[in-house]
């Protein structure tokens, strides 16, 4: 008997990973590439995708049964009718300004969508430059839709940033006269079975012909599959963002909150414009290493840096206006990225307590992933911040797409 296999595919900001695993959830292969081109361009998502897919070994493809995709949240594409990108993606941290107006009228009970980072925001940008004769799709259900040469689906999860309601399951009334109604998608939940692969890129890439996709999710609820998160526990991903996420009751509609379904549970939790991306500016991997063993962790630097990648923050303050802080830089270049680490301690302090408003708890401990999970250094600064017990977990997101897809269901 074939050794039945299932995979997950993660896009993040500066590339994509793979995660193919067993029925007893066991990793059999991982790979990881960057993006050729900019994050913004569609192109980049499918040329790391054909690396990635060239590169596992064919008798892995071949027993291949079942693959999920995540990506970025917010993260939104124009398209046309036949799947073909038109332009750049907004990207997930770009805030539209364009229509505060409209906005403002089509949403009445929906304050997460009054914010210029919102997926409707984006939306209704580029229907003003491209018009409605086209399909608006987020990172991974247009991938997915690649996969599949059928473009129709989208997640439920990808698309509450652009108004899905994830308990009436529709659409807000006010979009059901819009020219633009036609641009959505048609939502279907997370982990269901959406089709077969197409058969030319099955034949192309030597992949199983019988080959099942199945209804991804963000990048974050990945991470929160893979680290296996408890109703007690709450879950930071420390990649180019930082994002916090714990389990609540109900679900949660406020500016700069999402509300996820996954597995069954509720999940709320919010995305900073700061995290590793502002140390990669600064420093590369192997400074950031030989520089976190000099800093004295039990010693405060008293520099009181906002580092936001760029101006503008989504959570846990929503202004778009907002200007980063990232001086005065101190000679010593340990004690600056010191001072970076405190910073980012401090944003993810503020989007705990922005929850604990919200839900009226604080996790009992707090699990990590991402590429910053790995840094000892920081994980001590955060500790004595936040005053939270922090794991490590080294669970990939790709591994959490994966568990997706083995958990599968019609």
């Amino acid at each position: 008997m074939p050794n039945i296999l299932f995979g997950g595919l993660d896009f993040g900001t500066s590339g994509a990973r793979i995660s193919i695993i067993n029925l007893q959830k066991e990793l059999v292969y991982s790979n990881s590439v960057p993006y050729q081109y900019s994050f913004k361009n569609p192109t980049s998502w499918i040329n790391s995708c054909e690396k990635l897919l060239d590169r596992v070994p064919i008798a892995v493809k071949r027993n291949l049964n079942k693959l999920a995709i995540s990506g970025t949240s917010g993260t939104l594409t124009a398209c046309n009718l036949e799947g073909e990108p038109i332009g750049e993606a907004i990207p997930y941290n770009q805030a539209c300004d364009d229509n505060k107006i409209l906005i403002q009228t089509i949403t009445s009970e929906e304050d997460h969508l009054r914010t210029p980072y919102s997926s409707l925001a984006k939306a209704l940008k580029l229907i003003d430059k491209y018009g409605t004769n086209i399909l608006l799709r987020h990172q991974s259900d247009w991938i997915t839709g690649w996969f599949l040469k059928d473009w129709t689906h989208g997640e439920e999860g990808n698309n509450f940033k652009l108004g899905w309601d994830l308990i009436k399951e529709s659409w807000p009334k006010s979009y059901l006269n819009t020219a633009w109604h036609k641009c959505l998608p048609q939502i279907i939940k997370s982990g269901k079975i959406i089709g077969q692969v197409h058969s030319g890129l099955a034949e192309s890439f030597n992949l199983n012909k019988k080959l099942i996709l199945i209804s991804g999710t963000t990048d974050s609820n990945a991470s929160l599959i893979a680290a296996g998160l408890g109703k007690e526990d709450g879950l930071t991903v420390l990649g180019t963002t930082i994002v916090v996420k714990k389990i609540i009751n109900n679900p949660i509609k406020e500016k700069g909150i999402t509300t996820h379904r996954v597995s069954g549970d509720w999940i709320c939790g919010g995305a900073s414009n700061a995290g590793c991306g502002i140390l990669s500016k600064f420093f590369s991997d192997l400074e950031i290493k030989e520089l976190s063993r000099q800093i004295n962790t039990s010693k405060n630097t008293s520099l009181n840096l906002l580092p936001l990648n760029s101006k503008g923050e989504r959570f846990p303050i929503n202004n778009a206006n907002l200007e980063p802080i990232l001086g005065p830089r101190p000679v010593s270049d340990s004690l600056y990225l010191h001072a970076l680490f405190e910073g980012l301690a401090n944003i993810e302090l503020k989007g705990w307590e922005r929850l604990h408003e919200l839900t009226g708890s604080l996790p009992k401990k707090i699990i990590t992933v991402g590429g910053g999970s790995k840094n000892p250094q920081w994980r001590k600064i955060r500790e004595k911040i936040i005053n939270i017990p922090i794991v490590s977990c080294r669970k990939t997101t790709s591994f959490g797409t994966a568990l997706l897809a083995i958990n599968a269901k019609q």
